[in-house]
């Protein structure tokens, strides 16, 4: 298991990783500096843990709001997927309807030829 350097803080971390994923602990990690410096520099240095806590806090944060947006999406395809098959039902019956119109217009007409050429 390799192990990655990584700074949060301006304080560096030894973590390990799974093989190949070294690169993506380290842009976790500058994600994560990013938004605990963003932290220290609007309420100031208040200690390594309670930083990266308020941090952690924000991004559950933002995941839950992104779950809640991605709820309302799927719910909204499902009710998309249910009218359209509501709307391709309406457009088969409809299409069976101009069948049988287009057979009975065909038949008057084939009436109509026939009595022509009786004539």
């Amino acid at each position: 298991m390799p192990l990655v350097e990584v700074v949060v803080n301006v304080r560096g971390y030894q973590i390990g990783c799974d093989d190949g994923q070294e690169e993506r602990l380290r842009e976790l990690a500058q994600a994560l500096d990013k938004r605990v410096q963003a932290l220290a520099s609007s309420i100031g240095q208040v200690g390594d843990a309670r930083l990266v806590l308020m941090a952690g806090l924000v991004l559950v944060d933002e995941i839950s709001n992104l779950t809640a947006r991605a709820g309302e999406r799927e719910r909204e395809i499902n009710l998309l997927k249910a009218k359209l098959a509501t709307s391709s039902e309406t457009l088969e019956k409809a299409e069976a309807g101009i069948t049988q119109l287009l057979e009975q217009a065909s038949a008057r007409i084939e009436g109509i030829a026939a009595r022509v050429a009786a004539a």
